[in-house]
């Protein structure tokens, strides 16, 4: 999860020795083909060598000699050994007693020119006094008390020991939520850390000044601010991309069979190409062909933020979803024809059409008195508004934090434990957000309506409103692919700031950095999804360990998919140049492979759940996995997938069965043997047919 088998690594601040920016080039060059050749002579570090700069060297011996292999000149072998020789204490230790095949991608991630530039180099040193730290005990969930060597690199820490099968520890700090220090005199201290993913760990260091140091490094690194400095920009991925999951789901991709069959109804528009019109939308979004580019700046400027309506979703039959932020009516009731003509152009003649607030109506009101507001009725007579509340994040923060709290608490009653579940309102979040996007779906389908969505800056509860409704109606989202797509389109493409909601997870409090611009919305929508999931458990392509993978690498990753507020935001980062998109790992065939759900069997109807209390269970794969063995739910989950594969062998084996009988009866009639009369009649299923 936290990188595959890798590591960044980080330099010797010793300016003398840099490398030119000119090096850089021949590195890039040859990284890959020196890791081509060491693993082809089989060179591997001497694990067992008394002295680890010993083991060192002989590493270093072993890149120069592949680099002569690859025909380099003196000049260009100095450059690379000058580079290897000039890395931390930390990165010498990772090349000496990490596995060969780590070593060999480590090699490669660490000879990229951008992990060696001076003002990286100095911004990570200062901040790590100690990489590398011997005799910490680490206690962690479901493992067993491990005593070895602390190592902190500019993007993980790892908790290593060299005995023969003990797991090493490997987080990213992006993971960390919280980091609490418990001094214990001059004993030293312990530092528990709290993550995002619910985990706890504990670190006993029986140095008091040692203790203060990492408790220290560990918290500066966790709450780097500067995204460039984030794993994913130094994350290099050692297989080949099959597919760049960056250009997977454009906009012209996926509204390409809405476009081609419906082009005198609808169209691409690129008016926010320079996003300018609205910073926080795409530069393509799918609008009414009568609509103009005037009538779309008309109708951002009378929306907050320029969140004018969009297409979401067309469902069979012609009703659409639109979404966009609330209309700045302000307490004179202002209008604006463009924008009334803008959702108005999306209905039939004769056609009524529902606006779904996901706010109540005193705080639609309260809104209307600041300067924004709702649609009234007068101006947008064919529609019909509905005040369906949602919480918004804040409220959900704080109820995440309360459900973490009463899961992590093993000593508590079972009446003590329903009730903190209770008064976490998590389960109520879940059931209102079901109960409105069910009730889009039942516009939508049911009524032929069309509906526009919106609260009060047409993100959070928005878009899990409108990403859900999808989940409900169409089909193609209950597939891997799908899943992506929607998460890609109705999220990342419609600029929900995942940075800014997900810097801070249930442990944060008040006193550690928690504002009102983080939310745990997402989260919100993966565990409807994962509802869903529970009542329908055949409908899904996808297992749920799959909306876990999503909410994780939503969070911290080595991928850059989540970073970024918005596509203008990703684009003068950089990102599709710079990092990998989690796309691209994701559908390779090995890795999607554990992700698929045993039991699907394509359901192309429009599934209802039921949002009735005794319908909606506690998420325990993902809040409790750190509290309770989920071993035997895995073990279930392994027969399922067993028995099912059986089953499909079973089948193929009974179709070619059925094949060869119906060959040798033909045969047999063919020849006299048997009356045609007499043939049993044998019907073949199609794929034997």
């Amino acid at each position: 999860m936290d990188g595959e088998g890798s590591v960044t690594t980080e330099l010797n601040a010793s300016e003398e020795q840099q490398p030119t920016i000119e090096d850089s080039e021949v590195i890039q060059m040859i990284s890959q083909e020196l890791v081509a050749v060491i693993r082809e002579k089989g060179w591997v570090v001497d694990e067992e060598a008394s002295q680890p700069q010993e083991s060192f060297r002989n590493f270093i011996k072993s890149v120069s000699e592949a680099a002569k292999i690859l025909g380099l000149s003196l000049e260009e072998r100095e450059i690379v050994v000058t580079i290897l020789e000039n890395v931390s204490p930390l990165t010498r230790h990772h090349f000496v007693f990490v596995s060969q095949p780590s070593s060999m991608a480590e090699l490669h991630i660490f000879l990229s020119p951008s992990h060696w530039t001076q003002s990286l180099v100095m911004e990570f040193f200062d901040m790590i006094p100690i990489p590398m730290l011997d005799g910490v005990v680490m206690h962690a969930p479901f493992r067993n008390t491990v005593d070895g060597t602390l190592c902190i690199s500019s993007h993980h820490l790892i908790l290593s020991s060299r005995k023969e099968g003990v797991e090493e520890l490997w987080m990213l700090h992006r993971n960390i939520d919280l980091v609490e220090r418990r001094p214990n005199g001059l004993s030293g201290g312990n530092i528990v850390i709290k993550c995002k993913d619910f985990r706890v760990i504990q670190l006993d260091i029986n140095s008091p000044e040692e203790f203060v140091q990492v408790a220290a490094c560990i918290e500066n690194l966790a709450s780097i601010e500067d995204v460039r400095l984030f794993y994913p920009f130094f994350y290099r991925h050692m297989s080949p991309i099959l597919e760049d999951g960056w250009t997977a789901f454009t906009p012209e991709t996926e509204y390409a069979n809405l476009i081609n069959s419906l082009a005198d109804e609808w169209k691409i528009s690129y008016v926010n190409k320079d996003f300018g019109v609205c910073p926080t939308y795409p530069s393509a979004v799918v609008v009414p062909k009568s609509i103009d580019d005037e009538t779309i700046i008309a109708a951002a400027n009378f929306r907050e933020g320029g969140r004018f309506p969009v297409l979401s979703y067309r469902h069979e039959g012609g009703s659409v979803l639109m979404r966009s932020s609330q209309p700045m009516t302000g307490p004179n009731s202002k209008r604006c024809k463009e924008d009334e003509r803008l959702i108005n152009s999306v209905l039939g003649p004769g056609k009524r059409g529902y606006i779904i607030d996901t706010r109540t109506q005193t705080l639609a009101q309260t809104a209307k008195s600041r300067g924004g507001g709702f649609e009234v009725e007068i101006h947008y007579p064919q529609w019909r508004r509905v005040n369906k509340p949602i919480d918004r994040h804040n409220v959900l923060l704080d109820s995440l934090t309360k459900l973490v709290e009463a899961c992590n608490d093993s000593s508590s009653s079972m009446d003590r434990w329903l009730s903190r579940l209770d008064s976490s309102n998590w389960m109520t979040h879940i059931k209102d957000t079901l109960n409105c996007a069910c009730l889009v779906a039942q516009c939508l389908d049911q009524e032929g309506a069309s509906v526009l969505v919106h609260g009060s800056e047409g993100l959070d509860a928005t878009l899990l409103v409108t990403s859900l409704a999808q989940v409900i109606l169409n089909p193609d989202c209950r597939t891997v692919r799908g899943m992506e797509a929607l998460v890609e389109r109705e999220w990342l493409q419609a600029g929900y700031p995942f940075p800014v909601r997900h810097n801070k997870s249930a442990y944060s409090t008040a006193n550690n950095g928690r504002n009102k611009t983080q939310a745990p919305t997402f989260l919100l929508f993966l565990d409807c999804v994962q509802q869903i999931h529970q009542q329908f458990p055949c409908s899904f392509e996808f297992s749920t360990s799959f909306l876990i993978l999503l909410h994780e690498h939503s969070y911290y990753s080595q991928f850059g998919t989540f970073l970024g507020t918005c596509e203008s935001d990703r684009k003068s980062l950089k990102l599709p140049q710079q990092t990998v998109s989690l796309w691209s790992y994701l559908n390779r065939p090995q890795v999607l492979q554990s992700f698929l759900n045993p039991m699907y069997d394509p359901n192309n109807k429009v599934i209802w759940p039921s949002v009735a209390p005794m319908s909606l269970t506690l998420w325990s794969e993902l809040f409790l996995r750190w509290v309770v063995d989920q071993g035997p739910q895995k073990e279930a989950w392994v027969t399922i997938t067993t028995l099912r594969e059986k089953d499909k062998e079973l089948r193929l084996k009974a179709c070619r069965l059925r094949r060869q009988l119906a060959d040798l009866q033909k045969e047999a009639v063919e020849v006299g043997i048997l009356a045609p009369s007499l043939a049993p009649p044998t019907t073949l299923p199609a794929e034997v047919a």
